[in-house]
């Protein structure tokens, strides 16, 4: 489904390309975000999502194509592009033996905050995520939930623009995760971009204005969700953007 390019799109992808060996990830990806949305990124397993979502932070080279941030040519100048980016992959890239506190004013500082605003906004960042009474101690105690509002915490320290976020609810419990949906929804109406990858569809409905469609490393559907729900479940709309088909259990009667 084609869309025409946005006018301001924080996020703006154009042909990107990437092969692993004989397998291409990402075939001529082109995707633009609107500004304030919550954009939900979905597709199969090995679809391109995450390898898109590492390109845009630099994780991953690209074979072709561009990715500007914020304006930012994420090839030619880097710099700019991260620092208005604030990013939460899956897996988590923590630093088990320093607390909470530690792992996160030093993000900021590595971030060029200033010490007094990097540990001032930490304390406001753990009040917010009730994460007060586990902020001293070692990363490497606490559990899942702890560790992704963390994480969640480090990418928020320095108000990026747009706020990439790989699987965040994947293993995390329903307080964790709702505390965490109420900081997005708080960072969205300060003017941030939320560009969240998925496969859960059940959340995806819940929590994003907008959706791209991702199969065999293309954008194969994009826009407003409810544009392209058309009053159908998401999980529906996605299935038969994908031409999945169901799978053949007849040979399994002994499961019955």
């Amino acid at each position: 489904m084609w869309a025409p390019p946005l006018a301001d799109a924080p996020l703006r992808i154009r042909g990107l390309t990437k092969w692993f060996g004989d397998k291409q990830a990402l075939d001529q990806l082109t995707l633009d975000v609107p500004a304030g949305s919550c954009f939900g990124l979905v597709g199969p397993n090995g679809s391109g999502k995450s390898t898109t979502v590492r390109s845009i932070v630099g994780l991953v080279r690209p074979d072709g194509g561009t990715i500007e941030v914020c304006g930012h040519d994420v090839g030619t100048a880097t710099r700019a592009a991260r620092a208005s980016t604030g990013v939460v992959l899956d897996p988590l890239q923590l630093f088990e033996r320093l607390t909470g506190r530690e792992f996160v004013r030093t993000m900021g500082e590595l971030r060029g905050v200033d010490g007094d605003v990097s540990a001032a906004r930490a304390e406001q960042l753990f009040i917010a995520l009730q994460l007060v009474d586990d902020a001293d101690r070692p990363i490497s105690g606490y559990s899942h939930g702890m560790r992704k509002k963390t994480a969640l915490a480090s990418a928020l320290l320095h108000r990026p623009r747009l706020l990439l976020l790989d699987e965040p609810f994947e293993g995390v419990d329903p307080v964790s995760a709702r505390t965490m949906r109420s900081m997005l929804e708080r960072f969205r109406r300060g003017g941030g971009t939320v560009v969240l990858s998925s496969h859960v569809m059940d959340l995806v409905e819940r929590l994003c204005d907008h959706i791209g469609v991702t199969h065999r490393g293309r954008v194969v559907a994009t826009g407003p969700t409810e544009q392209l729900r058309q009053g159908r479940r998401l999980e529906d709309v996605f299935i038969d953007v994908v031409g999945a088909t169901d799978s053949d259990t007849t040979t399994l009667d002994w499961l019955g």
